[in-house]
């Protein structure tokens, strides 16, 4: 890491002009959530591996900004060359940089790993302190990274009809139209999950996540689409031509959006209409690529894929569902075999049982975090049209599940404790849909405050699931829902409450979502989106509790329509038991219980098809009906 720092420098100092900072953010060329091993630069220079955040090198100092979700995280992982900057509770990092850096300072970027919305914002803040932003021409990180992973080449799958529910030519006539009515001429495509649904492609440059390093440029008479060639079948190569793609390389977006720009990309009859701006996502669409276009003929706004591909499709609606129940099969056959495990190997009193453990593991068999969430993962992969995970499982046993975005490693993961709580997130890729669920169990004793926390945070996931609101409503409206019962405790969560969720796509995925943070503002909750209710509670050095399901919003049927806004409510897709054992019956109110009855027995009528005998009769019992 010393010697790391040390080359960085080194180059900065030489640089044209000379760099008295780098930034090192966590995305890719194409503002990835999730990014390929050889787009992990800010891992490889912080030793930071959760999802977000942001390094940022000065001569002396190191500083690495990141979320709530991540601060225990970040504080075990970062070495003591680095240190942590907690967002929200910190200055943020443009303005730590405005104000610590001298003035008239050098500040380098790659601009391809930067968006348009943050270059902008911090050249605005830079600029009042004569400080500027650079872009640098080739990424310092890529120099001094010797064993740099390298690149992969996947093929590119067609994703048929049956599962996306709508093809290539509706979805481009849709795209179209949007650029006609906001008088633009093209759009510059740059999001890997926005590019495969439109042009009905997946792929795996990306562990967990379906998608495909592309690009895509749309104008309306043609759809180009960059990619690494080798990475195409000829099967491939005929259906983009078939769909009136044209197929380049993935390196010439850079050339063809300044062909773009100046109206030479495409033939000379698109010129010279009304029609004159560029389309640019600024909130994902990169600064290399926006920098090769006329500022003054930019749409600067969010990309129409966004919603377009949030709001589900009869087929895609269909197909997520069906996903959800063989997906919930799978989490109550772990969950049966993980109980025998822990009573056979801990002496654990069990699923049903609140007794403390008879005695501790003496067989040279041991349960890890790891080695159960394998086993989880083996339940999954039996199942119809399984491709994958859809994110590393969280598996945390006791401490570990403080850990918010956890994830086992083989060197040091924890051994299974019958009388510590045990969470488990986890999700899975299906050629019909993406799941994610959490669940959180105790195979001995639960204390009296951890079933009072597991309570609260249930009586905000029913709270959230149960709500009718009225259209236009956004999710940061919702999100107290979820977090009132904690608040009366004085507890909270650091994270959002919910999140979109793809169709064999992204696990995460906008433009909506239910949060707290001012972003959950931007969009409004509509019929036949997907959203996660995923309230929790954690305990730094002692426990963590979270329960997730994944809800489709649809139409509520309610009395009166006051204002004429029409009325929401979610419906649960996700099917697998919540823990009474854990639930402080006394805590909950008449509509709650009864919720909680109703969800279990559809818990067994829906998942009786995917269970055999035995493991049908223990469901029976982990959804007998509860009464205070």
């Amino acid at each position: 890491m010393a010697d790391t720092l040390a080359s960085l420098r080194s180059l900065m100092a030489s640089h044209s002009p000379p760099l008295d900072a780098l930034v090192v953010p966590s995305e890719d060329y194409h503002q990835s959530e999730y990014v390929s091993a050889r787009d992990k630069r800010r891992a490889f220079v912080s030793g930071f591996t959760g999802s977000a955040g942001l390094a940022v090198i000065t001569m002396e100092d190191s500083r690495l900004w990141t979320d709530g979700r991540y601060f225990l995280q970040a504080s075990q992982e970062l070495s003591d060359q680095w240190k942590l900057m907690r967002m929200g509770e910190d200055p943020p990092v443009d303005v730590w940089m405005a104000d610590n850096l001298p003035k008239a300072s050098s500040i380098g970027v790659d601009p391809w790993c930067v968006s348009v919305d943050t270059a902008q914002k911090w050249e605005r803040l830079f600029s009042r302190k004569d400080q500027k932003l650079v872009q640098t021409s080739k990424n310092l990180v890529d120099e001094v990274w010797t064993s740099r992973p390298p690149l992969e080449i996947n093929p590119v799958v067609v994703h048929p009809l049956k599962f996306s529910g709508r093809s290539v030519t509706e979805k481009l006539k849709d795209l179209r139209e949007k650029l006609v009515q906001e008088k633009a001429r093209g759009i510059v495509i740059t999001t890997l999950d926005e590019v495969a649904w439109l042009y009905n492609i997946r792929g795996n440059d990306v562990s967990y996540c379906p998608v495909v390093h592309a690009f895509a440029v749309v104008t309306l008479t043609s759809a180009f689409f960059y990619v690494d060639r080798r990475k195409l079948s000829s099967e491939v190569t005929t259906y983009m031509k078939e769909n009136g793609i044209e197929v380049r390389e993935y390196g010439d977006v850079a050339s063809d959006v300044g062909l773009l720009a100046s109206d030479q990309l495409t033939p000379s009859n698109e010129g010279g209409h009304v029609n004159d701006l560029i389309w640019v996502d600024p909130g994902n669409c990169c600064f290399a690529l926006y920098s090769k276009l006329n500022a003054d003929k930019v749409l600067l706004q969010q990309s129409p894929l966004a919603l377009a591909k949030a709001l589900k499709n009869p087929v895609e609606m269909d197909g997520l569902k069906k996903a959800h129940i063989r997906d919930g099969a799978a989490v109550v056959q772990y969950l049966v075999w993980l109980d025998k495990q822990m009573q056979e190997l801990y002496g654990a009193s069990g699923y049903f049982m609140a007794a403390e453990s008879v005695n501790k593991n003496k067989n040279t068999t041991k349960l890890t975090e790891l080695s159960v969430s394998d086993k989880l993962e083996q339940f999954r992969a039996a199942k119809e049209h399984f491709r994958g995970l859809s994110f590393p499982t969280i598996s945390s046993v006791g401490p570990n599940g403080a850990i918010i975005h956890y994830s086992p490693d083989a060197k040091n993961c924890a051994e299974l404790e019958p009388d510590s709580i045990y969470l488990f997130d986890s999700g899975a890729q299906y050629l019909d849909g993406t799941t994610d669920i959490t669940r959180t169990v105790h195979f001995g004793k639960p204390t009296p405050h951890e079933k009072s926390c597991y309570t609260a945070v249930l009586k905000g996931h029913i709270a959230l699931g149960n709500a009718r609101f009225p259209g236009g409503t956004n999710g940061n409206t919702l999100d107290i829902l979820a977090r009132l019962p904690l608040w009366k405790y004085g507890l909270d969560y650091r994270h959002g409450t919910g999140h979109g969720i793809g169709s064999y796509l992204n696990v995460h995925e906008g433009p909506h979502q239910i949060s707290f943070r001012p972003a959950a503002r931007n969009v409004p909750l509509q019929a036949s989106m997907t959203v996660t209710d995923e309230p929790g509670y954690y305990e730094d050095g002692k426990f963590g509790i979270r329960l997730e399901n994944v809800l489709i919003i649809k139409d509520a049927d309610t009395k009166f329509n006051f204002g004429e806004k029409g009325y929401l409510t979610f419906e649960h897709i996700t099917w697998a038991p919540y823990q009474t054992k854990l639930i402080d019956l006394s805590l909950l109110v008449p509509e709650e219980i009864e919720w909680l009855n109703d969800y279990h027995s559809k818990c067994r009528d829906i998942l009786a098809p995917y269970l055999d005998e035995s493991e049908m009769a223990w469901l029976k019992k982990a959804t007998i009906p509860v009464s205070v």
